[in-house]
């Protein structure tokens, strides 16, 4: 109490506060970087596994929603290529081109582990992707699978082993996928936003909290799907990775995979524009997460914004021996929060993006409330 009257009477009630909300956003930003992301970079997947194969066969579902022979020529090999005893590639191709369709089929003559169905399309009765991803699912000739996307390749040949290793220890498999390097800028902002953001929802997992996965990579048992009658939020043309996650995730299910050899990068298909839909799109989920899951996604843009703010404050109204103060905390911070963003990069097979960080550091939280702002707005692509 007396050191309290001290600052009261050498600094004013100003003063003070903003050197408690200083000192207060310093710790919370130093507890996410250090005790929430930190983990991440050093997790050993150590749980005891369950009593099933070392390399249970594995089907990849892939969904394609258009004639992509981008996907076929050039991304499809790289599946096909993995290191991997017994597996198999279910295609579920939307579309109406016959053409392409029959192309598919005889890919078979060639890769006898791929599986082609098809969804017929008809404007008037739109097919989601969790519609294609159910008839994948019943198409697949094995219990445990793998999701993936046409936009998403593996970056090493060891992928899909680790992914199928990941089912011995449970029944959902988390991995990582980041957007593919590119020129300029704004693809290292893009990387390095998909990587923090991916690092929210590892850390909870890694803390036996989960609450989502990425549709790009992610693993789940037949028994665990169909045991929960499918998807939810059939009302929503998202939801696969998230809020279908939610209702079967728990703390004993969830098996993580964090390594290089085993993350994929997805193919950006346009610069700020496509980046900010693909937010828009899939951040309509959000208001439907738990109260404790959007109360953790706040607070780290949020405290690091008040932060900032209380010290550029400091740094320009209070008495010399504070703004020394500041600028020490100030430092302190970015030293830590480096040094956190480094291993995480790492772990994560991210490269080249501690400069990138400095400047989403900044970005970030006015590139979120754009975000947020525009949610206020329906998206009718959401809804069904």
């Amino acid at each position: 109490m007396q050191h309290l009257e001290t600052l009261l009477a050498h600094y004013g009630w100003e003063g003070t506060t903003l050197v408690a909300l200083l000192l207060a956003m310093w710790f919370v930003q130093l507890r996410y970087y250090l005790f929430v992301y930190g983990p991440v970079a050093s997790y050993r997947n150590n749980r005891r596994p369950t009593v099933r194969e070392a390399e249970p066969p594995v089907s990849v579902v892939v969904p394609m929603f258009s004639e992509d022979y981008a996907f076929v020529e050039e991304r499809l090999p790289l599946i096909l290529a993995q290191e991997y005893r017994d597996f198999e590639v279910v295609l579920v191709y939307v579309g109406s081109d016959g053409d392409f369709y029959e192309d598919l089929q005889r890919l078979r003559h060639t890769f006898p582990q791929i599986a082609v169905t098809k969804i017929h399309l008809d404007p008037r009765f739109p097919i989601s992707r969790k519609m294609a991803l159910n008839v994948g699912i019943k198409s697949a000739r094995n219990e445990h699978l793998v999701f993936s996307s046409t936009d998403a390749v593996p970056r090493t040949d060891r992928w899909l082993s680790l992914m199928a290793g990941g089912f011995r220890k449970g029944d959902i498999v988390l991995g990582y996928c980041g957007i593919e390097p590119g020129k300029g800028v704004w693809n290292r902002l893009a990387r390095t936003w998909r990587m923090m953001h991916s690092a929210d929802w590892l850390a909870a997992a890694v803390r036996r909290r989960p609450y989502r996965g990425t549709l790009h990579n992610l693993g789940i048992t037949k028994a665990l799907y169909f045991g929960a009658n499918g998807f939810s939020h059939l009302n929503m043309n998202i939801g696969e990775d998230d809020l279908f996650m939610q209702r079967i995730m728990t703390a004993e299910n969830v098996s993580i995979v964090l390594s290089p050899r085993a993350s994929l990068r997805e193919r950006p298909w346009g610069g700020f524009r496509w980046w900010f839909g693909t937010e828009r799109y899939y951040g309509s989920a959000i208001p439907f997460y738990p109260s404790r899951v959007r109360s953790y996604l706040r607070w780290e843009p949020l405290s690091r914004t008040i932060f900032l703010a209380a010290a550029c404050c400091a740094l320009a109204v209070l008495p010399p021996e504070l703004k020394i103060a500041a600028g020490v905390l100030v430092a302190a911070r970015y030293a830590a929060v480096l040094v956190a963003v480094r291993r995480l990069a790492r772990r994560l097979g991210e490269q080249r993006l501690l400069a990138a960080y400095l400047l989403y550091d900044l970005l970030s939280p006015v590139l979120q409330l754009l975000v947020s702002a525009a949610l206020l707005r329906k998206d009718a692509r959401v809804w069904r």
